[in-house]
């Protein structure tokens, strides 16, 4: 049986159910510890499962005594989760440190079907959300600002604090929105602009994600059905659209990733915009707003039932426009399924 040691708030939690931002988690044989100080150790010990807490001053310290007690030689760990600092300390323990890079993520790659269900909860209430704000843009959108806009979807998206964003949300206005992850600015909504919005929440800290591009006048919906008044803008975002639709069809168990990256790539190049696509067709959704799988061009991972990812392509027109839509799937019985 394996050792690990995780730091990674969200790795943890998926071990043994709490997390913390101040924590060490080792799996020792069968064994498993949870190292935290007093600020934490009451609500640990209230909500963890199957790991002993171990209350220090000092994480790393009490780390190292646990492995010398457990006589551990070797340890599995994943650099992206410790500081050089961290790992200088961890060293002194004497334990062969094995590299296993995106180790939790790897692992938890295939979802439960539990994990399916709150995904797919936070999915449905985030589009709820959505459609919350899209009422809220045409009361009170005309004439407010970009940064006016995005706050105020924060506060619906949230209502009113009951729930945690998965990221920041994006909403950008006509040639702002040609910046994939875009900052909102001063610029004012006006009639017939065009308008992105990229955003998600959490549910019982599982992600959602979601992007809609719309035109913004009287009937404003976040609905795929768009009507543009620019014969650009509206080829533009119909590729868009059917580079979606198409992902999401011909989506198979057992492809590449990167064979479902290609797909949406070559609705958008055969349209003629291909250097406008600037980024991959999609990335894995969980307790991180980005795991794996990669929906991206030099992906090799072979996509399997269970796992849960984005179709988002999108066309961005440098001081023109940009155009994205998102939805999550989820893989089941070989084929994709709109969450």
């Amino acid at each position: 049986m394996e050792n690990y040691i995780l730091k990674d708030e969200n790795a943890v939690y998926y071990e043994c159910g709490y997390s913390c931002d101040n924590e060490i988690f080792l799996k020792v044989g069968d064994e498993a510890y949870f190292f935290t100080d007093a600020r934490y150790t009451q609500d640990a010990k209230e909500n963890i499962k199957d790991a002993c807490v171990i209350e220090t001053r000092s994480l790393l310290q009490s780390v190292r005594e646990v492995l010398r007690k457990k006589r551990v030689k070797k340890l599995a760990y994943d650099p992206n989760d410790f500081t050089v600092a961290q790992f200088e300390e961890l060293k002194k323990s004497g334990v062969y440190l094995a590299p296993k890079p995106m180790f939790s993520w790897k692992k938890r790659a295939v979802k439960s079907d539990e994990e399916i269900e709150l995904i797919k909860k936070s999915a449905q209430i985030n589009k709820k959300a959505f459609d919350r704000f899209a009422s809220f843009l045409k009361k009170e959108g005309v004439n407010r600002s970009e940064k006016f806009l995005q706050f105020n979807s924060k506060i619906i998206l949230s209502d009113y604090g009951e729930r945690e964003l998965s990221f920041e949300p994006i909403f950008a206005i006509n040639d702002n929105a040609a910046k994939p992850h875009a900052h909102p600015t001063s610029k004012v909504l006006k009639d017939k602009d065009l308008i992105l919005f990229d955003a998600g929440i959490k549910y019982k800290r599982y992600c959602s994600d979601r992007t809609r591009t719309s035109l913004f006048c009287d009937g404003l919906t976040f609905k795929y059905h768009q009507n543009f008044n620019n014969s650009k803008i509206q080829k533009a975002y119909d590729l868009v659209l059917k580079a979606h639709d198409e992902a999401i069809k011909r989506a198979r168990s057992g492809m590449k990733a990167k064979e479902i990256d290609k797909i949406a790539r070559e609705v958008i190049e055969k349209g003629g915009f291909g250097e406008f696509f600037v980024h991959s067709t999609g990335h894995g959704v969980g307790l991180d707003i980005h795991e794996m799988p990669f929906i991206s061009s030099k992906s090799e991972t072979i996509i399997e039932d269970n796992m849960v990812f984005t179709i988002e392509p999108g066309i961005y027109m440098p001081g023109e426009f940009g155009i994205r839509v998102e939805d999550m799937v989820v893989m089941r019985e070989g084929r994709a399924e709109i969450l």
